[in-house]
């Protein structure tokens, strides 16, 4: 009798446990069901990040997060990882690829898709560039590894190698149009030097040793010492090796002939540098020279600003409303769809500025409207006035960091004059401190030391 109360017992809580699960499983469907019927409008759509007056990226089918984090800032895009295959070589080129891999896969990596177009100005083509000179300085014509150009025959088959072997990598297929270059750049036919030999007889290789072996990434923008003596190398060898120069008088038929000879030499003398120096140090030496002159110049293209000057010039309190709109507009529809560095920006800023002024706007339309350095750079981000680099990450993928999380305002000019502006302290031109008479002879060079010192430390906070 027990046994069947405890049977009985024991199937009842089975039923009622039964009869539970079904409502819920019931109730869950329902529910489903009802949160399917609800409006498109309703449902939950992932918003664009905070990029003031741009446009995001538009990759498709990427779709850019929404940045939780303002103070930090915002990813250019979703993470990207390289697609690698095995290349196509021609098995005609007589260069040790293997020696220059670590530099190859730097370059594929700053070149990568869909990054390349983006950050071609500022990492790829300085990138690029680079691994040119030192690709030039690994090739060797049979037994003859003291050659310091590629001969012409086997120009074009190196050139597509290193091309497949980049793409192989996850790089742009694009890069000879983006970065400008050819086969005919690794042979330097111009230049009558062409090897170690004749080089070595005619330079001072101790002094451009000396300059270039250890490049300081601020003294050399603004003090530079490595550029100079590399041009100094090319004008000699271009004529003593056997050219007439850049002076010479056996070019009248063409006038960019002799900068033509110059150029070919200093890319030997670059090769020299890269055969003297290991691949890395080499490669951060010609980094750091290409991102001086990156950072002199404005990438972006300001064309007629008619828009802007009819609606916030010859007056000197513009409508707010109508000249910030036109303003905006204007810059959204004319910046290039590229990443600048914060020099970058500075430059584009008082370029821009200065261009206004001399249109007849009178307002610091920067202050007026809210325009930071960060609007002339895609997505906001800027780049660090240093070379920089795009890193691979096996979770991330391919990313780069931005500087200048923080808004800080775009300089208006100070005159239509400016139309560029040097981060570099101006030591030779410093004004005279006002110091008492009694202590003028022992006081003022110490004073004179602290001033520079801190225009020097303020120009590196910027360049950094």
């Amino acid at each position: 009798m027990e046994c069947l109360i405890i049977s009985y017992n024991f199937r009842c809580t089975l039923y009622y446990r039964a009869l539970l699960l079904a409502i819920y499983i019931f109730n869950l469907q329902h529910a489903l069901s009802r949160k399917s019927d609800l409006d498109p409008e309703n449902k939950f759509i992932l918003s664009d990040p905070p990029m003031g007056i741009f446009d995001p990226i538009e990759i498709s089918p990427s779709t850019l997060p929404h940045n939780v984090y303002p103070a930090e800032p915002l990813s250019p895009m979703y993470p990207t990882f390289p697609n690698s295959y095995q290349p196509n070589l021609t098995g005609r080129c007589p260069v040790n690829f293997t020696q220059i891999s670590t530099i190859i896969e730097k370059t594929a990596s700053d070149c990568s898709v869909p990054l390349a177009a983006f950050v071609g100005d500022v990492i790829c083509c300085p990138q690029v560039n680079s691994l040119m000179h030192i690709f030039q300085s690994s090739y060797t014509n049979g037994s003859n590894s003291d050659i310091l150009v590629l001969n012409k025959r086997f120009a074009n088959d190196c050139f597509s190698d290193m091309m497949n072997i980049l793409a192989s990598k996850g790089a742009s297929s694009n890069i000879p149009n983006l970065c400008t270059i050819a086969a005919l750049n690794l042979t330097s036919t111009m230049c009558p030097v062409k090897d170690v030999s004749s080089f070595e007889k005619l330079v001072n290789v101790s002094k451009l040793l000396d300059a270039c072996s250890s490049v300081d990434p601020l003294k050399e923008c603004c003090r530079p010492a490595c550029g100079p003596a590399i041009m100094e190398v090319a004008m000699k060898i271009s004529v003593q090796g056997g050219g007439s120069g850049f002076l010479g008088n056996d070019f009248s038929g063409s006038g960019n002939v002799g900068i033509d000879l110059v150029s070919d030499c200093k890319a030997v003398v670059y090769a020299w540098l890269a055969r003297k120096l290991s691949p890395e140090t080499a490669n951060s030496a010609f980094r750091m020279m290409t991102g001086c002159k990156v950072n002199k110049v404005c990438p972006l293209e300001f064309e007629d600003p008619s828009p802007v000057t009819k609606a916030c010039g010859n007056m000197s309190s513009p409508d707010p409303t109508v000249c910030c709109s036109a303003f905006r507009a204007y810059i959204k529809s004319r910046q290039k769809q590229i990443i600048i560095t914060n020099i970058q920006a500075i430059n584009c800023a008082t370029m821009f500025g200065s261009m206004l002024q001399k249109s007849g706007v009178r307002t610091d339309l920067y202050g007026l409207c809210n325009i930071d350095l960060k609007d002339f750079s895609l997505q906001g981000c800027l780049l660090r006035s240093l070379p920089t680099d795009i890193i691979y990450d096996n979770t991330t993928g391919m990313s780069f960091i931005c500087d200048l999380s923080d808004n800080i305002a775009a300089p208006w000019p100070s005159s239509s004059s400016v139309s560029s502006l040097s981060l570099c302290a101006p030591e030779m031109s410093l004004p005279a401190l006002p110091v008492p008479v009694t202590s003028r002879s022992q006081d003022y060079g110490g004073s004179r030391k602290r001033l520079v010192l801190a225009l020097v430390l303020f120009a590196s906070t910027i360049a950094l």
